[in-house]
Protein backbone atom coordinates (compact mmCIF):
# COMPACT_ATOMS: atom_id res chain seq x y z
CA UNK A 1 0.00 0.00 0.00
CA UNK A 2 1.37 3.30 -1.06
CA UNK A 3 0.63 7.48 -0.96
CA UNK A 4 0.68 9.13 -4.11
CA UNK A 5 0.82 12.69 -2.18
CA UNK A 6 3.99 13.33 -0.56
CA UNK A 7 3.53 16.98 -0.14
CA UNK A 8 3.43 17.29 3.71
CA UNK A 9 3.21 14.76 6.92
CA UNK A 10 -0.14 15.30 6.75
CA UNK A 11 -1.28 16.36 10.57
CA UNK A 12 -5.23 15.53 10.57
CA UNK A 13 -6.50 11.64 11.86
CA UNK A 14 -7.75 9.53 9.37
CA UNK A 15 -5.41 10.33 6.12
CA UNK A 16 -3.39 7.54 6.50
CA UNK A 17 -5.57 4.11 5.66
CA UNK A 18 -4.14 1.53 8.24
CA UNK A 19 -6.15 -1.88 7.27
CA UNK A 20 -8.21 -3.04 10.57
CA UNK A 21 -7.28 -6.89 9.84
CA UNK A 22 -4.85 -9.28 8.60
CA UNK A 23 -2.23 -9.33 10.17
CA UNK A 24 -1.24 -10.87 14.05
CA UNK A 25 1.64 -8.43 14.63
CA UNK A 26 2.26 -4.56 13.93
CA UNK A 27 6.14 -3.63 13.18
CA UNK A 28 6.89 0.20 13.32
CA UNK A 29 10.34 2.28 12.06
CA UNK A 30 10.79 5.08 13.87
CA UNK A 31 12.34 8.05 12.11
CA UNK A 32 10.54 9.44 9.62
CA UNK A 33 7.03 7.05 10.28
CA UNK A 34 6.61 7.28 14.51
CA UNK A 35 8.00 10.25 15.23
CA UNK A 36 8.91 13.60 12.40
CA UNK A 37 12.53 13.47 13.10
CA UNK A 38 13.91 13.35 9.17
CA UNK A 39 14.75 17.45 9.39
CA UNK A 40 16.68 17.08 12.36
CA UNK A 41 18.48 14.00 10.93
CA UNK A 42 19.53 15.57 7.72
CA UNK A 43 20.69 18.55 9.70
CA UNK A 44 22.74 16.53 11.52
CA UNK A 45 24.24 14.70 8.33
CA UNK A 46 25.19 17.94 7.41
CA UNK A 47 27.18 19.57 10.07
CA UNK A 48 28.94 15.64 10.62
CA UNK A 49 30.33 15.69 7.11
CA UNK A 50 31.05 19.80 6.87
CA UNK A 51 33.19 18.96 9.97
CA UNK A 52 34.93 16.24 8.45
CA UNK A 53 35.65 18.85 5.21
CA UNK A 54 32.95 17.36 3.15
CA UNK A 55 30.20 20.23 3.17
CA UNK A 56 27.24 20.04 0.75
CA UNK A 57 27.72 16.28 -0.39
CA UNK A 58 24.62 15.06 1.23
CA UNK A 59 21.61 16.09 -1.02
CA UNK A 60 18.10 16.23 0.54
CA UNK A 61 16.86 14.31 -1.99
CA UNK A 62 19.45 11.36 -1.25
CA UNK A 63 18.92 11.46 2.18
CA UNK A 64 15.36 10.89 2.06
CA UNK A 65 15.87 8.11 -0.54
CA UNK A 66 18.25 6.53 1.65
CA UNK A 67 16.09 6.98 4.66
CA UNK A 68 16.52 3.82 7.17
CA UNK A 69 19.92 2.76 6.15
CA UNK A 70 22.69 2.59 8.85
CA UNK A 71 24.96 5.46 8.86
CA UNK A 72 27.69 3.56 8.42
CA UNK A 73 27.02 2.08 4.98
CA UNK A 74 25.73 5.75 4.08
CA UNK A 75 28.75 6.86 4.32
CA UNK A 76 30.54 4.14 2.43
CA UNK A 77 28.53 4.78 -0.27
CA UNK A 78 29.13 8.63 -0.42
CA UNK A 79 33.04 7.97 -0.66
CA UNK A 80 32.43 5.78 -3.52
CA UNK A 81 30.20 8.53 -5.08
CA UNK A 82 32.36 11.35 -4.48
CA UNK A 83 36.03 9.43 -4.13
CA UNK A 84 36.25 10.27 -0.44
CA UNK A 85 38.22 8.31 2.40
CA UNK A 86 35.74 9.73 5.35
CA UNK A 87 36.45 7.41 8.20
CA UNK A 88 32.31 5.84 8.39
CA UNK A 89 33.01 5.01 12.74
CA UNK A 90 33.86 8.78 12.94
CA UNK A 91 31.17 10.50 10.70
CA UNK A 92 28.64 8.27 12.53
CA UNK A 93 29.66 9.81 15.80
CA UNK A 94 29.98 12.65 15.07
CA UNK A 95 26.22 12.65 13.29
CA UNK A 96 24.85 10.96 16.37
CA UNK A 97 26.14 13.62 18.53
CA UNK A 98 24.72 16.44 15.85
CA UNK A 99 21.21 14.78 16.10
CA UNK A 100 21.25 14.39 19.96
CA UNK A 101 21.62 18.02 20.17
CA UNK A 102 18.57 18.35 17.77
CA UNK A 103 16.59 15.95 19.64
CA UNK A 104 14.36 18.58 21.07
CA UNK A 105 12.76 19.13 17.67
CA UNK A 106 11.37 16.07 17.67
CA UNK A 107 7.86 15.35 17.63
CA UNK A 108 5.21 12.41 16.71
CA UNK A 109 3.43 11.78 13.32
CA UNK A 110 -0.10 11.65 15.48
CA UNK A 111 -1.76 9.60 12.72
CA UNK A 112 1.26 6.81 13.31
CA UNK A 113 1.20 7.18 16.68
CA UNK A 114 -2.42 7.15 17.32
CA UNK A 115 -2.24 3.84 15.58
CA UNK A 116 0.49 2.13 17.79
CA UNK A 117 -1.07 3.33 21.10
CA UNK A 118 -4.33 2.00 20.14
CA UNK A 119 -2.61 -1.46 19.54
CA UNK A 120 -0.81 -1.17 23.38
CA UNK A 121 -1.75 -4.49 24.77
CA UNK A 122 -3.94 -5.61 22.24
CA UNK A 123 -1.35 -7.27 20.39
CA UNK A 124 2.57 -7.47 19.67
CA UNK A 125 3.93 -4.41 18.40
CA UNK A 126 7.40 -3.58 18.11
CA UNK A 127 9.92 -0.75 16.50
CA UNK A 128 12.66 -1.71 13.78
CA UNK A 129 14.76 1.44 12.88
CA UNK A 130 17.76 1.57 11.18
CA UNK A 131 19.25 3.74 13.73
CA UNK A 132 21.18 2.70 16.75
CA UNK A 133 20.27 1.39 19.39
CA UNK A 134 21.25 4.59 21.76
CA UNK A 135 19.37 6.90 19.34
CA UNK A 136 16.39 5.29 18.84
CA UNK A 137 16.21 4.59 23.04
CA UNK A 138 16.92 8.16 23.38
CA UNK A 139 14.23 9.38 21.00
CA UNK A 140 11.27 6.90 22.28
CA UNK A 141 12.28 8.02 26.14
CA UNK A 142 11.98 11.53 24.89
CA UNK A 143 8.74 10.87 23.23
CA UNK A 144 7.45 8.81 26.50
CA UNK A 145 6.57 5.73 24.40
CA UNK A 146 8.99 3.19 25.31
CA UNK A 147 6.81 1.35 27.04
CA UNK A 148 4.10 0.90 24.26
CA UNK A 149 6.26 -1.63 22.32
CA UNK A 150 7.02 -5.04 23.31
CA UNK A 151 10.37 -5.58 21.31
CA UNK A 152 12.71 -2.47 19.82
CA UNK A 153 15.47 -3.90 17.11
CA UNK A 154 17.89 -1.78 15.75
CA UNK A 155 21.26 -1.82 13.48
CA UNK A 156 22.90 -3.35 16.25
CA UNK A 157 21.05 -5.82 16.58
CA UNK A 158 21.39 -7.74 12.94
CA UNK A 159 24.53 -7.79 10.47
CA UNK A 160 22.46 -6.58 7.66
CA UNK A 161 20.97 -3.49 7.82
CA UNK A 162 17.58 -2.11 5.17
CA UNK A 163 16.89 -3.32 2.34
CA UNK A 164 17.86 -6.41 3.64
CA UNK A 165 15.03 -8.02 5.73
CA UNK A 166 16.86 -9.11 9.00
CA UNK A 167 15.84 -6.16 11.05
CA UNK A 168 12.28 -7.07 10.31
CA UNK A 169 12.57 -10.58 10.25
CA UNK A 170 14.61 -10.30 14.10
CA UNK A 171 11.55 -8.19 15.33
CA UNK A 172 9.56 -10.77 14.10
CA UNK A 173 10.82 -13.57 15.74
CA UNK A 174 11.21 -11.44 18.84
CA UNK A 175 7.97 -10.94 19.19
CA UNK A 176 6.95 -14.85 18.24
CA UNK A 177 4.90 -13.96 14.96
CA UNK A 178 4.95 -15.54 11.53
CA UNK A 179 6.60 -12.91 9.24
CA UNK A 180 3.57 -13.26 6.69
CA UNK A 181 1.35 -12.40 9.71
CA UNK A 182 3.13 -8.82 10.08
CA UNK A 183 2.30 -5.62 9.27
CA UNK A 184 5.15 -2.84 8.94
CA UNK A 185 4.33 0.91 8.93
CA UNK A 186 7.71 2.41 7.11
CA UNK A 187 8.82 5.76 5.19
CA UNK A 188 11.46 5.30 3.01
CA UNK A 189 12.54 2.92 0.35
CA UNK A 190 14.86 0.86 1.94
CA UNK A 191 12.34 0.01 4.34
CA UNK A 192 9.36 -1.03 2.07
CA UNK A 193 12.02 -3.27 0.49
CA UNK A 194 13.19 -4.74 3.52
CA UNK A 195 9.75 -5.18 4.14
CA UNK A 196 8.86 -7.00 1.27
CA UNK A 197 11.83 -9.09 1.11
CA UNK A 198 10.85 -10.36 4.53
CA UNK A 199 7.38 -11.62 3.10
CA UNK A 200 5.43 -8.84 5.23
CA UNK A 201 2.51 -6.81 4.19
CA UNK A 202 3.78 -2.79 4.18
CA UNK A 203 1.65 0.72 4.65
CA UNK A 204 3.75 3.50 3.33
CA UNK A 205 3.27 6.51 5.20
CA UNK A 206 3.85 9.88 3.01
CA UNK A 207 6.99 11.67 2.67
CA UNK A 208 8.18 15.07 3.21
CA UNK A 209 8.01 17.15 -0.34
CA UNK A 210 12.20 17.34 -0.70
CA UNK A 211 13.20 21.03 -1.18
CA UNK A 212 16.79 20.80 -3.03
CA UNK A 213 19.45 22.75 -1.17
Amino acid sequence: MSYADKSSRMSSVGVIDFPKDGYEAVIFDCDGTLVDSMPAHFDAWCEALASYGAGGIFKEDVFFAMGGRPTKDIVVDLNTEYDLRLDPSAIALAKREAFLGKLGKVEFIDEVADFARSLRGIMPIAVASGGSRYVVEKTLKLLDCSDWFDEVVTADDVANGKPSPDIFLHAAKLLGVAPEKCLVIEDAPPGVLAAQAAGMAVVTIPMPLVVLR
